[in-house]
């Protein structure tokens, strides 16, 4: 845990549209596009950044440098870094993090991915995969199916444990969808924007029981970027200072994601379940404290587990938190109204810094048809299997 120094701004936020893979601008344009869309949101010039941490998981090596050389040649260092999904957030855990020391007085965080379509792969077949250890557990806990995607296998088993449990139904998973599209359908930046009926999530081809093809999220394209200063920084130069990062965490895998016999706690349960408590910790609030939440819906099973790790419901109650409409507007929280990584899209790089973007808007009371009235407290979650896992907690002031 972070023990907080000062107070960190998050004074601008921009986002591009999402789209399919094929259809986007290249990785650097996206990159680009998505810093000026910050820096115009902040009413702030690029010369006044002074660190920027550019995230992607599908590009080269100094991949960051080509995406913010088109907005300026300042000289300033410039860091890429790759923590499979929970990139973005990495991302913005470091400039915070810059500036909260006092490193620096201002800060970018970029995310950016150019996907690919189908599912996830490696690059490399010539070393050791990183996610090697990963797969031998599942492998023996479950099996592995040769043709099915392995991701969908990770995150698919976790539900099947969780079901195993406390007999969820597996419609209920298939809600999670039904209200992501509905989410999705007021965002104009989202991929997936048409509502789908619970009996068309739960008629589309199964990819790894429970999960059929509308719970399972899309390889996406896109770009998103958040600015963060000090306070003194902001009042100088006239910027917003209604949002505040009021506590981060940033955690990584423990003994028993490998050593529990569930695949849970390998795909991460733990890992946001520490994080959470860290974060709610040192910002001195409860979550039930929370008005809106952007979590890392990578498969709708991801998203029920991490109710119960996030503290949203207490453990075994994830389903009657479905059913009752507790995460959705009129609920007790709206969770993910962006329409989440199942519908706004998930292009790995921007996906933790879309979410910040969100919630950001959310708490300025500037999110349109999405707007979560009242929001004042504001929750992300953000995981990359491997692994890494970062929650942010933000205040409106």
């Amino acid at each position: 845990m972070t023990l907080q120094q000062r107070a960190v701004h998050v004074v601008g936020v921009g986002m591009i549209p999402f789209t399919k893979p094929g259809t986007s601008e290249p990785y650097n344009v996206m990159g680009a596009r998505a810093t000026q869309l910050a820096l115009a949101d902040a009413r702030l010039s690029y010369d006044l950044i002074q660190q920027a941490y550019v995230g992607y998981v599908y590009g080269d090596s100094t991949a960051g440098q080509a995406a913010l050389y088109q907005v300026g040649l300042s000289g300033i260092p410039v860091f890429n870094l790759n923590n499979n999904c929970a990139t973005g957030s990495s991302a913005l855990f470091l400039a915070r993090q810059a500036v909260e020391s006092g490193m620096v007085e201002c800060a970018l965080a970029l995310g950016m991915d150019q996907m690919v379509p189908g599912a996830l792969k490696g690059a490399f077949d010539d070393r050791p995969s990183p996610m090697q250890r990963f797969a031998d557990t599942m492998t023996a806990h479950q099996g592995y199916e040769t043709g099915t995607p392995r991701a969908a296998q990770f995150f698919g088993g976790a539900g099947r444990d969780y079901m195993a449990q406390y007999g969820t139904r597996p419609d209920t998973f298939g809600r999670i969808a039904v209200k992501a599209r509905q989410h999705a359908a007021r965002n104009p930046l989202a991929v997936f924007r048409q509502v789908l009926t619970l009996e068309e999530v739960m008629a589309s081809p199964m990819v790894f029981d429970p999960l059929t093809r509308y719970q399972c999220c899309p390889p996406t394209c896109g770009a998103a970027a958040a600015i963060v200063c000090s306070g003194e920084f902001a009042r100088k130069h006239g910027l917003d200072t209604s949002v505040v990062i009021a506590s981060q965490a940033m955690t990584t895998d423990s003994p028993a994601s490998f050593e529990s016999n569930d695949m849970r706690k390998l795909v991460g349960y733990d890992m946001t379940a520490d994080a959470a408590k860290q974060v709610y910790e040192a910002a001195g609030v409860g979550p039930e404290d929370v008005d809106v939440v952007e979590l890392h819906d990578c498969f709708t099973a991801n998203e029920l587990i991490s109710y119960e790790a996030l503290g949203l419901t207490p453990p075994g109650t994830a389903e009657k938190f479905v059913l009752d409409g507790d995460n959705t507007y009129g609920g007790r929280y709206v969770v993910n109204p962006s329409g989440g990584l199942l519908s706004k899209g998930h292009p790995l790089g921007a996906t933790g810094l879309a979410q910040c973007a969100e919630l950001v808007w959310q708490l300025r009371g500037r999110a349109e048809d999405r707007q979560v009235q009242n929001a004042r407290i504001a929750l992300q979650h953000n995981l990359g299997l491997g692994g890494a896992c970062v929650v942010t907690l933000y205040q409106r002031q």
